[in-house]
């Protein structure tokens, strides 16, 4: 076989062992039956008693209300934190990038268990406040770390250049320096929305009454025998995720 048709061999491999769990996802939930071995048959039960079931989608606003604001905080505190180490001389700047990037190395349930005894220390309740807490402490290592990625390739000739011409510190951040960081500022939004959203370690030590986040919900349905009510909602987190990504494109397309 010629390279060309090996390299296609291989990405069709990694494609079908990336994708074919997903697809199956999708087709299952429309089986009849309630066990993924036998196809009884298409059906939309599965939808329809998802939209019933009042517990699971109590925890999917849990989890996409704690995602959304970890995106946003830990984006916001993540982008000063990189502005201040990328263009700052600051003592012990080794240590802060040490303690930064720490989540990045630390197994999760170091941290969860970390941010456990913090929380039961200090005597805080245990709700949506402390996974929220715990969710932005560890998404913060990955905005700074896309950030200064972002930030090293930036051609700082460009703030020099409105300096030059009169704008002040804040108008150079906010007309020339955020404008060329949009685009790592979008990523690092995203990346914190799926981190926390998808996070299931942090949020099974830092939970606590009335706080059950979507994987904690599908961790316990598990415990008693999953239904493809799971797959019904998984289904529609993909279309959605799909259709998401498809607008940001086709925006960033018209935007170039």
């Amino acid at each position: 076989m010629k390279r060309g048709g090996w390299l296609r061999l291989h990405a069709a491999l990694v494609y079908g062992f990336l994708y074919l769990p997903i697809f199956l996802l999708v087709i299952l939930s429309f089986n009849s039956s309630r066990t993924s071995a036998v196809w009884k048959g298409f059906t939309l039960d599965w939808y329809v008693r998802l939209f019933q079931n009042r517990l699971l989608w109590e925890a999917v606003t849990n989890s996409l209300i704690i995602a959304a604001a970890t995106a946003v905080i830990a984006t916001a505190l993540g982008t000063a934190a990189a502005l201040a180490l990328h263009r700052r001389h600051i003592r012990g700047r080794i240590w802060i990038e040490g303690l930064l990037y720490a989540p990045l190395v630390l197994p999760d349930i170091v941290l969860g268990v970390g941010a456990l005894v913090l929380f039961t220390a200090l005597g805080i309740s245990l709700g949506l406040g402390t996974i929220l807490a715990a969710h932005v402490g560890t998404s913060i290592s990955y905005v700074v770390l896309v950030l200064r990625a972002r930030l090293s390739d930036m051609d700082e000739r460009l703030e020099e250049a409105a300096r030059d011409l009169g704008a002040t510190p804040w108008q150079t951040l906010r007309h020339v320096t955020l404008p060329l960081l949009m685009p790592a500022i979008v990523a690092a939004i995203l990346l914190s929305f799926t981190l926390s959203l998808d996070d299931f370690i942090l949020s099974f030590f830092t939970a606590g009454p009335g706080s059950t986040t979507l994987p904690l919900r599908i961790y316990g349905m598990m415990k008693t025998g999953l239904t493809p009510e799971v797959n019904a909602l998984s289904t529609i987190m993909v279309l959605v995720t799909g259709i998401a990504t498809t607008v940001y494109l086709r925006l960033t397309e018209n935007r170039i």
